[in-house]
């Protein structure tokens, strides 16, 4: 598998899409025409966060800050195939 797969990267972002929903949460997916696809969340202000999916070693990870913010603190992150990723964004990014 590629290092960057959008359509890999597509799924992961729509299920967790689908498991904020439940939660309560407004997002939206962003597929640019160049780039890698990003899902947006909508907090109570005007703040968003963006979610993005990187592939590791060991498989994809869901990021929410800054590329020079990951630099930093690589362990602000959660696996994508966790069954809570969804609840540790939401504790983690938007609160």
């Amino acid at each position: 598998m590629k290092e960057r797969d959008p359509q890999e990267q597509f799924i992961h972002l729509v299920r967790l899409g689908w498991d904020l929903r439940g939660l309560g949460v407004g997002t939206a997916l962003m597929l640019p025409q160049v780039g890698q696809p990003v899902l947006e969340i909508m907090s109570g202000g005007e703040t968003r966060v963006r979610i993005t999916v990187i592939r590791r070693a060991c498989g994809w990870v869901f990021v929410w800050r800054p590329w020079w913010a990951r630099v930093w603190r690589p362990g602000e992150g959660v696996w994508a195939g966790a069954d809570n990723a969804a609840d540790v964004i939401v504790s983690a990014a938007i609160a």
